[in-house]
């Protein structure tokens, strides 16, 4: 058996020849086998032989905008041969706000099923932690069923869902910019910490959506509350948003396409993990793809996330190692510590992420030979059988 255990720093390094014990929901024991005998009382256990497979921790998907109705599959086919322009000249509704009008229009028994089967994919593709945002309902009614959606996903499936309050995504066009943030800061935020429906305030913080200043508005309302903050930052541009969210101390700032060298040492210095998203770039063809290796020699830790959305329908975490090997040079255990454990600090979690002892036992078993064929057989799910939470589910 191939296992994927820490070694000299490296929070993937690979080890033959070593057994997993796991009791209850965690792992209790890492080694050769005589070494966990003499500790553990193994009587009874069940075995499984995975002789020439990769036990791998499950993948931990730290941004993602799981929930919404309807499909923008016209608007990305049309963006194929023409431009954002000409797309809306054709009448096809795009964008942000066109995902919030399909959403607002349907029953939360359609967002709770579609995002359910979205969930039960994205753990067939051995994802064990996601991480759900809010932010397309845009206003307190729709913002909190968005949120109670992803309660109720928690209640019904194996995978821990993690909810974000995301409200600052876009402004609504039916009332005023002011007036929406001082509804954000007042009512949405308090209600949503009160409630416990969220544990991280997120904010779009970019050209054309929240200025620097407004997300620092935003973002402190949050950390008043007692809401963790995250950030959409320096995706199409360069207002500001990291040096804030640096000086913020935010969990997380993700995107970071436009990010300085500067700003990238600042995030570092803050111990804020980035969170880069190559199937994002790839969806959309962006023109300026992030520089991961520039972030990774400024100190930051990095987190690969599928950013699931309308505008990047990628379910499969592996897809993404994959991506951002190729195009972001990522070497293979570079991207699988940046898909489990640097996610579950992009989440604030200690628990998760790696094959050691304590750890919660979310894992995957891949059936093939070695880390290199789960990224050189792209689009192939390697994933044989998932364990969550102790429990094995094929």
């Amino acid at each position: 058996m191939l296992s994927c255990v820490p070694r000299g720093g490296d929070p993937s390094g690979p080890l033959r020849g070593v057994e997993v014990a796991v009791q209850g929901e965690t792992i209790a024991g890492v080694g050769s086998l005589p070494a966990l005998e003499a500790a553990l009382d193994l009587s009874g256990a069940e075995t499984l032989d995975l002789s020439g497979k990769i036990l791998a921790p499950g993948f931990v998907d730290c941004h993602t905008h799981l929930i919404f109705g309807g499909s923008r599959a016209e608007e990305y086919g049309l963006r194929m041969t023409h431009t954002a322009a000409e797309v809306a000249a054709l009448g096809i509704p795009t964008g942000i706000l066109a995902t919030v009008e399909m959403t607002r229009g349907v029953s939360t028994e359609e967002l709770q099923s579609s995002a359910a089967r979205r969930v039960e994919r994205m753990f067939a593709y051995g994802t064990t932690t996601v991480e759900s945002k809010s932010g397309y309902g845009l206003s307190l009614e729709h913002e909190i069923r968005m949120l109670e959606v992803n309660r109720w996903l928690q209640s019904v499936q194996p995978v821990d869902i993690i909810s974000t309050f995301l409200g600052a995504h876009e402004f609504p066009q039916e009332i005023p910019r002011e007036s929406y943030l001082d509804l954000l800061v007042e009512e949405m935020i308090p209600l949503v910490a009160g409630q416990g429906l969220a544990r991280f305030c997120d904010v779009y913080c970019d050209d054309g959506y929240y200025t620097a200043e407004e997300s620092r508005r935003i973002l402190e309302a949050g950390l008043q509350a007692g809401l963790q903050p995250k950030i959409h930052t320096d995706a199409y541009s360069q207002i500001g948003g990291a040096a804030m969210a640096a000086e913020l101390g935010v969990v997380s700032a993700d995107h970071l396409n436009y990010t300085t060298r500067g700003d990238m040492r600042r995030l570092a210095q803050a111990e804020a993990v980035g969170v880069v998203m190559p199937g994002l770039d790839f969806c959309v063809q962006h023109p300026q793809p992030f520089d991961a290796r520039a972030m990774l020699d400024e100190g930051m830790v990095l987190a690969l996330a599928t950013d699931f959305c309308p505008a990047c329908w990628i379910e499969s975490m592996q897809l993404v190692m994959a991506l951002a090997c190729r195009l972001y040079g990522f070497s293979p255990e570079e991207a699988l510590a940046a898909a489990t454990v640097g996610g579950a600090r992009a989440l604030g979690l200690d628990d998760r992420g790696q094959i050691l002892t304590g750890q919660l036992a979310d894992l995957q078993v891949w059936d093939v030979p070695s880390l290199a064929d789960v990224i050189y057989r792209i689009g192939n799910n390697a994933v044989e059988l998932v364990i969550k939470r102790g429990k094995v589910r094929r």
